[in-house]
C-alpha cells in the first residue's frame, strides 16, 4: 500500500497536488484529523486492494489537532504501514501575491496581517518539513509545472518514463542553491551590469540577451554545456534518478545566468526534454528596476 502525507504552508498548491495524486490513481482525504490516520489506514488494508494508493492533506486547519500528527505516524510505524511526505511550500512574496488574488484568507491569519500568519506557519510546520521525503518550491511553478514535478517525485515512473530538469539561476553573492545537483559559473562572460544603458534591466530583457548571447564564449560553453548533459541525462535516468537540478551563476542572478538559463532551457525543450527554470535572484539586485 502507497501511503502519501501532503502537508506544507498554506497556499503554496496542495489542492492542485492532491487533483493531480487522484489523476494518478490516489484516494484522496482532505484535512483529515491526524487522531484519525492510523484508523484510517487500517480500514485501508483491509480494503482488499481497493485503496492501495492513499494521500492524505494535513495543514494548519486542524489546529490544535496538529499535535496528533507524529504519535500517529509512528502508530503507522509500529503498525508496520510505510509513509512518505510530501512538503509544498512557496516564497512569501508569491503566498502572498496568491492570497490577494484568491482573496481567501490565511487560515492562522483571519483578521491579521498575512505575513505575521505565514511566518507563524512556517514555524509550526518546521518539524514537519525537518522529516519531508520530498519538497517542492511551487514560488516559480505553473500548475503545468507542479503535475510535472508531482509525476516525477510520486509517480516513481511507474506511468512516466524519464527526468524532470530543474534550471535555477543565482547570483553567487546570495549564496548556492542548496538542493543543485550541478553547478556552472558563468561569470567569465562580460558583465551587462556594468554598462549603463543595461545595468537596471534584467536577463529577460532582449537588449541584454542580445549582448551576452553575441560573444563567441557564450555560444561555444552552451554547446559544450548541452553536449556534456546530453551524455549524462540517460546514465541519470538508467540509476533511477527523477529530477536534476543545475543551478547557473553569475555574480548577482539578476543579468548574465538568467539569460544561459533561458537560453539552456530552450536547447533542452527543444530536444523534448521535461524542464523548468526558476529564476531565483532576478529580483534581488536593482530593486525597482525596468525589466
Amino acid at each position: 500500500m502507497r501511503f502519501l502525507i501532503i502537508t506544507g504552508i498554506s497556499g503554496a498548491g496542495k489542492s492542485l497536488a492532491a487533483n493531480y495524486l487522484e489523476d494518478l490513481g490516489f484516494f484522496c482525504v482532505d484535512n483529515l484529523p491526524p487522531a484519525l490516520i492510523p484508523k484510517f489506514a487500517e480500514i485501508c488494508k483491509q480494503s482488499g486492494g481497493k485503496m492501495d494508493k492513499i494521500a492524505i492533506v494535513i495543514d494548519v486547519r486542524g489546529g490544535e489537532l496538529l499535535k496528533d500528527l507524529f504519535p500517529s505516524l509512528e502508530a503507522l510505524k509500529e503498525e508496520g504501514i510505510s509513509y512518505e511526505i510530501l512538503f509544498l511550500e512557496a516564497s512569501d512574496k508569491v503566498l502572498i501575491k496568491r492570497y490577494k488574488e484568491s482573496r481567501r484568507m490565511h487560515p492562522l491569519a483571519p483578521e491579521g496581517r498575512l505575513l505575521k500568519g505565514i511566518n507563524e506557519e512556517r514555524s509550526m510546520l518546521k518539524a514537519l518539513r525537518e522529516r519531508a521525503d520530498s519538497i517542492i518550491d511551487t514560488s516559480n511553478l505553473t500548475p503545468k509545472q507542479l503535475k510535472e514535478e508531482i509525476i516525477s517525485r510520486v509517480d516513481k515512473g511507474e506511468n512516466y518514463k524519464g527526468i524532470i530538469i530543474n534550471i535555477i539561476s543565482f547570483g553567487f553573492k546570495y549564496g548556492l542553491p542548496m538542493d543543485c545537483d550541478l553547478v556552472f559559473d558563468v561569470r567569465f562572460i562580460p558583465n551587462p551590469y556594468y554598462i549603463n544603458s543595461m545595468k537596471r534591466l534584467t536577463g529577460k530583457n532582449e537588449v541584454v540577451r542580445n549582448y551576452v548571447s553575441k560573444f563567441n564564449e557564450t555560444n561555444e560553453f552552451l554547446a559544450k554545456l548541452t553536449d556534456m548533459l546530453e551524455f549524462l541525462i540517460p546514465y541519470y535516468i538508467k540509476e533511477g534518478k527523477a529530477q536534476l537540478v543545475i543551478g547557473i551563476g553569475c555574480t548577482g542572478g539578476r543579468h548574465r545566468s538568467v539569460v544561459i538559463a533561458d537560453l539552456l532551457y530552450g536547447i533542452l525543450s527543444e530536444a523534448q526534454h521535461r524542464v523548468i527554470v526558476d529564476h531565483r535572484d532576478i529580483e534581488k539586485d536593482g530593486r525597482g528596476a525596468v525589466k
